[in-house]
């Protein structure tokens, strides 16, 4: 179970103490300034260090460090509920798809209107240009490690989510998706809370687009 995680002290807590029985927490600390990685290990989390800022960087590396044969992503800083990683894994345990995201369903308050809308867009640019009927490209997600690191991933920014899916839909993967709870984060939000986070997601996730 990946997390990449940037100054997430606050959530950190909530967060391991919801991973389910049978998963390892890989805390990838994206060159954290607030402690994060050292509370993670002393809660009992594998942590990475990872020094290249971007949200795929720290996901890349917290992949390479996973061992298990199905792989879980998900943010560090409380918006998602651990205890929900099962929904993800267990089709792509049971063979059933290769690849399942968490369509995510917010509470009140916990998805800024500019960054829904945004996802929106991406999600109806998929289903033109590929096919794909996905409502959300959110970032709990699931797949097996060998096939994901196949895929030739390369982007290391907020490009990371949408490339895993066109690359997997490209490989004849079988994509699905199942309903998250998304809640409002702990701390200041870097990318999705803020509309300069949600450009730059939309850039680097376009970027990808306009290469199909």
């Amino acid at each position: 179970m990946v997390f990449p995680v940037l100054d997430e002290r606050a959530a950190l807590p909530w967060v391991l103490g919801r991973v389910p029985d049978g998963y390892r927490a890989i805390v990838v600390d994206n060159a954290s300034t607030d402690g994060s990685g050292e509370l993670a290990r002393s809660l009992g989390a594998t942590v990475v260090r990872e020094a290249q800022r971007g949200f795929g960087a720290a996901c890349w590396a917290g992949l390479q460090a996973a061992t298990a044969p199905v792989v879980c992503f998900s943010d560090g800083d409380g918006s998602l509920d651990p205890r929900q990683l099962p929904r993800v894994a267990d089709p792509v345990r049971a063979g059933d798809a290769d690849l399942v995201l968490g369509a995510r369903r917010p509470e009140r308050g916990a998805w800024p209107v500019h960054a829904r809308v945004a996802n929106r867009v991406l999600a109806l640019e998929l289903r033109r240009r590929c096919g794909l009927r996905l409502r959300d490209l959110g970032p709990m997600r699931a797949a097996r490690r060998e096939g994901l690191l196949a895929l030739g991933l390369v982007d290391r920014r907020s490009g990371w989510p949408l490339e895993m899916v066109l690359r997997a839909h490209a490989a004849g993967w079988r994509i699905d998706e199942v309903p998250t709870d998304y809640r409002a984060r702990s701390g200041r939000s870097k990318v999705t809370g803020t509309v300069r986070g949600t450009a730059r997601a939309v850039g680097d996730m376009g970027r990808l687009l306009r290469q199909l």
